[in-house]
């Protein structure tokens, strides 16, 4: 199955896989990957980049926004095969390396199984490589402050709680927000169709995630590219305030 990959302005690029997108960022010949979807999702990711014009080899880094599996899924492969760098906020480095794991577990979903989609979602993730050992040894944090001297020029936003090292991107001059799970427009254990925050199962520090959509809300942006649903228009603040409603 394909990926489906959606131009969403100049030089961006959105991809839909299985359940999880990833963005790719184009300049001339060079390419910048945020996020890699799952491990079952390597097709897919590597088809994609061609779709776009571009190859694996022209990936000049992978920029993770965190270290869930549904994101990290081919980081290590892309550095293994080609020595792509892949780069995260320093507090997600020993996440994506795998010194600790924060993400949701078998009690959490047996707890939320009696949600509408949690079952389905489970079987997909397990499926999909969600439990799967794919540490990025390399990893290694990108520097504080952006732009980043990358394609694209993606500008990091720190947005905690989701994972300890969450971190989405700005890209100013294309007025588009990279939100990862920091706001998403759906998934499939919500109900929920627009933006939102994940369901509290997913989020380390939930709290935290919240007060980081204030962040997001703050930033000059009119296209919101989350790392699940679709792409979003319309100013972030209205976004971010859209999903805080919904928040509880």
């Amino acid at each position: 199955m394909r990926a489906d990959v959606q131009q969403v302005t100049d030089g961006v690029f959105l991809v839909h896989g299985g359940q999880t997108n990833w963005v790719i960022l184009a300049d001339g010949d060079d390419l910048t990957l945020v996020d890699t979807g799952y491990p079952a999702d390597r097709e897919r990711l590597l088809a994609s980049l061609t779709e776009v014009g571009g190859a694996p080899e022209a990936v000049t880094a992978v920029l993770l926004t965190h270290a869930h599996n549904d994101h990290l899924g081919s980081a290590a492969f892309l550095h293994a095969r080609y020595g792509t760098p892949v780069l995260c906020h320093a507090a997600e480095v020993p996440h994506a390396r795998r010194e600790f794991l924060h993400q949701v577990d078998v009690g959490d979903v047996l707890r939320n199984a009696w949600r509408p989609g949690v079952l389905p979602w489970s079987v997909h993730a397990l499926r999909a490589g969600g439990k799967a050992h794919v540490p990025v040894a390399e990893a290694r944090a990108f520097a504080p402050d952006g732009p980043l001297d990358l394609p694209g020029a993606p500008v990091p936003v720190p947005t905690p709680g989701h994972t300890l090292g969450h971190c989405a991107f700005h890209l100013p001059d294309a007025g588009v927000v990279v939100s990862g799970d920091a706001l998403v427009t759906g998934h499939a254990t919500s109900r929920l169709r627009g933006p939102q925050l994940l369901p509290g199962m997913f989020h380390h520090e939930r709290a935290a995630a919240r007060a980081s959509l204030q962040r997001l809300g703050a930033l000059d942006a009119g296209l919101l590219l989350p790392g699940h649903g679709p792409a979003h228009r319309g100013p972030i603040a209205d976004t971010v305030r859209q999903a805080d409603a919904y928040a509880f």
